[in-house]
């Protein structure tokens, strides 16, 4: 039985043609993948689903009736959940009311703080997560928040549930919790619609899939069985996708460290971290949730307090006190795994967003920046990373994800770092902009860049690092080269993050 049908939807912004006559149905007891490139359309036919956006063609059905939200407080009431690609926690919330948002229990006109924590007990035990319903949002990490906007759209109960990039920012462990959550919902006979970039998580648990390109359906409801993952990945890009080859590339091992951590403890719980990167390395950081990978980070960034051990840039014991600090002084540079909210200024222009770093530099009297100085910049690195926009003017907030995370990278790579930490770099980007960065961070590196690289992204860590450092409980389990063979590196990185103790190198 089909819940919900999109049919022939269209959706017009000035000068863009976002979704194209799309066709879209959902059955109960089916899990549906919505698949596409970065800008192919996929999270504005969601909005338009929940009503966050109006249709300007087309109609949307519930249970074969013709509906219209003109809200996302009204799709919910109709029993359509969502958790979009963006968190939307309420900072100054718990958890439990963040949870239970749509529907706050009241006892005499008094919000009843002891069934918010019942309730929303409940459903983070749904999902066996062990996080306090009286916990503040804001000490959560990305990735339990991720799983918390789950909660929180499990809560009211939907028929039709959304996924948009659920695994984003999660662990293989966490996405294997999340999937049989989901299997149990399709038990249940609702419909679940899955957004993803990582095609062996689509072809695992799902039933029939959508494809998405230039805001057109080339495939509307078809048969995973039937489909190769090589087939769907021809259809999103409209043309055969060539796996993707990197040259050879040395690292001097001879080399001094360009970044040196001795014996490193920080405020967050790291104990006696050692680390090392050399100029034309990338060194990987991989760990499940809670390993303190982008803690480490970030207090190498100022951003925590160091409370012993040593850092050592160009073999100089240093004190890094901000991140402008880490910048302007020590050529480092950080890209954030949060982009939309701590790596671009989705309100500013893209050209704003890259020539920040180097306004000091280009700075004449009384502080004015000339508009030709900052523009032949923007210019050289929108260029140099393809990143595809109307005009520099263009604003950072309607770029596709891959292309605020290109703006992202371009403001560091205009500073001229020397150090990069690169945190979840592909994080909701699609098969072939993830090739390309994949490509440009080599690229980095073979001129000399030394870059430590985090991710949550096994495969690309296996095609990226030359050495992967795995962490857990915020401490090095140990090191191991690596050969880029993704079977055996995989296995050695998973004993390694459940080995007993310390594991040497």
């Amino acid at each position: 039985m089909t819940l919900f049908r999109a049919e022939q939807v269209v959706k017009v912004f000035p000068g863009v043609r976002a979704l194209d006559r799309v066709d879209l149905a959902l059955e109960a007891g089916s899990v549906h993948a919505l698949l596409g490139e970065n800008g192919a359309g996929k999270s504005t036919l969601i909005k338009v689903v929940t009503g966050l956006y109006r249709p300007d063609g087309g109609r949307l059905l519930l249970d074969g009736r013709e509906v219209s939200f003109g809200s996302p407080h009204e799709s919910a009431a109709a029993g359509i959940g969502v958790v979009h690609q963006e968190r939307n926690l309420i900072p100054g919330f718990t958890v439990g009311e963040n949870i239970l948002l749509q529907k706050l229990p009241t006892s005499r006109g008094l919000v009843d703080r002891t069934a918010i924590r019942a309730e929303a007990g409940r459903w983070l035990a749904e999902l066996e997560l062990d996080i306090d319903p009286d916990r503040p949002v804001t000490e959560l990490s990305v990735a339990q928040a991720q799983l918390v906007e789950i909660a929180k759209a499990l809560s009211v109960e939907s028929r039709v549930l959304l996924l948009d990039e659920p695994t984003a920012s999660i662990t293989p462990n966490e996405a294997a919790l999340l999937f049989r959550v989901v299997d149990k919902l399709k038990n249940d006979g609702r419909a679940v619609l899955f957004v993803s970039h990582k095609l062996e998580e689509v072809f695992q648990i799902c039933d029939t899939v959508t494809v998405l390109r230039d805001g057109a359906s080339v495939l509307s409801g078809g048969a995973l069985a039937d489909l190769t993952r090589d087939q769907v990945v021809d259809l999103m890009v409209g043309r055969t996708h060539e796996a993707l080859s990197l040259p050879p590339r040395a690292v001097d091992a001879t080399a001094g460290p360009v970044l040196e951590l001795r014996g490193v403890s920080t405020a967050t719980g790291h104990a006696d971290v050692d680390l090392a990167v050399r100029p034309g390395e990338i060194v990987g950081l991989y760990g499940l949730v809670g390993a303190g990978r982008s803690e480490l980070a970030k207090a190498l960034l100022g951003l925590d307090r160091i409370t012993a051990g040593e850092v050592r840039v160009r073999g100089k014991a240093v004190r890094i006190r901000n991140v402008r600090d880490a910048l302007h002084n020590h050529r480092i540079g950080y890209v954030t795994e949060n982009r939309k909210e701590e790596g671009v200024f989705l309100e500013q222009p893209v050209s704003r967003n890259i020539a920040v770093t180097i306004w000091d530099r280009l700075r004449k009297a009384l502080g004015y920046v000339p508009a030709k100085a900052e523009a032949a910049t923007v210019a050289t690195y929108v260029e140099q990373l393809g990143i595809r926009i109307a005009s520099p003017a263009q604003y950072a907030g309607t770029l596709s994800g891959g292309n605020q995370q290109k703006v992202s990278l371009a403001k560091w790579l205009a500073a001229q770092t020397e150090i990069l930490i690169i945190d979840e770099p592909t994080v909701g980007i699609d098969v072939r902009t993830k090739d390309a960065f994949h490509t440009l961070i080599w690229d980095l590196a073979s001129n000399g860049l030394a870059i430590l690289l985090i991710t949550s992204d096994l495969p690309e860590m296996v095609t990226l690092a030359d050495r992967v450092v795995v962490m857990r409980d915020h401490a090095v389990q140990g090191e191991l080269p690596n050969d880029h063979d993704y079977d055996r590196m995989s296995q050695q990185v998973i004993r390694l993050i459940h080995a007993e103790g310390t594991t040497a190198a």
